[in-house]
């Protein structure tokens, strides 16, 4: 048996942000199971830890694969390990596989910040499939890379109401190789808004992606000519983010919200 946590990330208020689960191990279990769990949990993400020196080891699971880089499941795993389990105290050290030691630190007010690694992005010459699969056409086109063979693209729009009225052609997905599709655009009430679709790793539209303002927010701190930045994804469920670019890293701000506590069964 395994506890289990569900944590709504990235919001102030219940059925807000975006759901991960958090599984504890008290050591590796093969990777089947770990995509299994992952795919009965059918969340955008489950974030598996386990306890290591100076820290804990942190993998992440969309229902289909495995991924590099999580930002809504690292902040639910830095809750958990803090707030429920009270197992840290105001800082956490998680070790990835391919995205290095991401920190975490809780800030007086009680907000999470999580140091991940900036992503630089490069313009991308795949517009005709990109503007096929969000049955939109972008102003222009990027991409960004969280490791050697997962990336996405960053379609950039001009307004914020034209990201609002984005229906993808989800199926026109399979044509493209990246992990999803971030679209954006300058917000009128914030910095910057954004959707995130990834079909393609078994998440048709995520409500809020960490990750993918590691690629945002360093884009639009250039275009903006400013270092922190709110941010606000604009699906269904809704999210905020407090972004700041310091170097080659971005601080992501947030929150978490308890919903389930539990016990599945491994074996």
């Amino acid at each position: 048996m395994a506890a289990i946590f569900q944590v709504d990330a990235f919001t102030d208020s219940l059925f807000g942000g975006n759901p991960a689960a958090v599984v504890p191990l008290e050591s590796w279990v093969d990777d089947q199971t770990l995509q299994s769990v992952a795919a009965e949990n059918n969340l955008a993400e489950t974030a598996f830890i386990v306890a290591a020196e100076n820290g804990y080891e942190l993998r992440w699971f969309t229902p289909a694969v495995e991924v590099a880089l999580c930002g809504h499941a690292t902040l639910a795993a830095a809750h958990v390990l803090m707030n429920t389990l009270k197992l840290v105290d105001d800082s956490v050290d998680f070790h990835t596989r391919v995205s290095g030691t991401l920190t975490v630190k809780r800030q007086a007010d009680g907000r999470l910040l999580m140091s991940f690694p900036s992503i630089p992005v490069s313009e991308s010459s795949d517009a005709t499939l990109v503007t096929k699969a969000l049955s939109a056409a972008p102003a222009s086109l990027y991409s960004g890379n969280y490791s050697a063979d997962e990336y996405d693209y960053v379609a950039v729009f001009r307004t914020a109401e034209e990201i609002a009225a984005i229906e993808p052609e989800l199926s026109a997905f399979k044509a493209l190789s990246s992990r999803g599709v971030i679209v954006t655009a300058i917000g009128r009430d914030c910095d910057f808004v954004s959707r995130y679709f990834a079909p393609n790793s078994g998440i048709d539209e995520d409500p809020v992606t960490g990750s993918a303002h590691c690629l945002l927010a360093p884009y639009w701190a250039s275009e903006l000519g400013k270092e922190q930045l709110i941010a606000k994804q604009i699906s269904s469920r809704g999210g905020v983010l407090e972004c700041k670019v310091e170097s080659n890293r971005t601080l992501l701000i947030g929150l978490c919200v308890d919903y389930l506590h539990g016990e599945i069964k491994l074996v």
